[in-house]
């Protein structure tokens, strides 16, 4: 039950974050406070580059980087926003990766098949696949906290995980940005 409760209100955390980028859009309120805020662009993708990252924060933050994109350079909002989005994800990593890795463990611990399924996540091929698809993860705009929990369970090392985050964010904020630039 205590489950079931987290997580109903994760669900409408995500939906008012949802519900703020849209009136954030259709009100203009977002378009005048970065035209006002012109000289600050870096610091606006810096910032909302570290809102990137959670899923909670993640539909107002696409909304304000696509809009700094649309008004500044794309590669250097991606490159801000990416930096901004490596702090987030550092912020994560440390309290995440070892969680997740721990209750995955202990689900498997219950499991019958759970030697099978050890054996598969001791092998490399394993590892490099959890990479991969950790940082798919974390350049999309999927909840980087799923990413950086299977980078966690792969043993990733900090000083391989922020090269990781920072290149994937780049890339998922740059295709935000290249998106916001085409619709609008």
């Amino acid at each position: 039950m205590k489950y079931q409760n987290h997580f109903i209100q994760d669900l409408a955390i995500i939906a008012l974050s949802i519900l703020i980028a849209v009136i954030l859009v259709k009100t203009g309120a977002l378009i005048n406070l970065l035209s006002a805020s012109k000289n600050l662009e870096r610091f606006g993708s810096f910032i909302s580059g570290i809102f990137f990252t959670s899923i909670f924060t993640v539909a107002p933050a696409a909304v304000t980087l696509g809009e700094l994109a649309r008004i500044n350079s794309v590669f250097w909002n991606a490159f801000w926003g990416g930096i901004g989005a490596l702090l987030g994800d550092l912020i994560i990593f440390r309290f995440v990766k070892d969680r997740f890795s721990e209750d995955l463990k202990e689900l498997l611990r219950h499991n019958k098949i759970s030697k099978r399924l050890r054996a598969l996540f001791r092998l490399k091929f394993f590892r490099w696949l959890t990479f991969l698809i950790g940082g798919l993860i974390i350049a999309s705009p999927l909840p980087d906290e799923l990413g950086i929990g299977l980078l966690g369970f792969s043993k990733m090392k900090i000083s391989w995980f922020i090269p990781l985050s920072l290149i994937f964010n780049f890339i998922g904020i740059y295709l935000v940005g290249l998106a916001a630039k085409a619709v609008l």
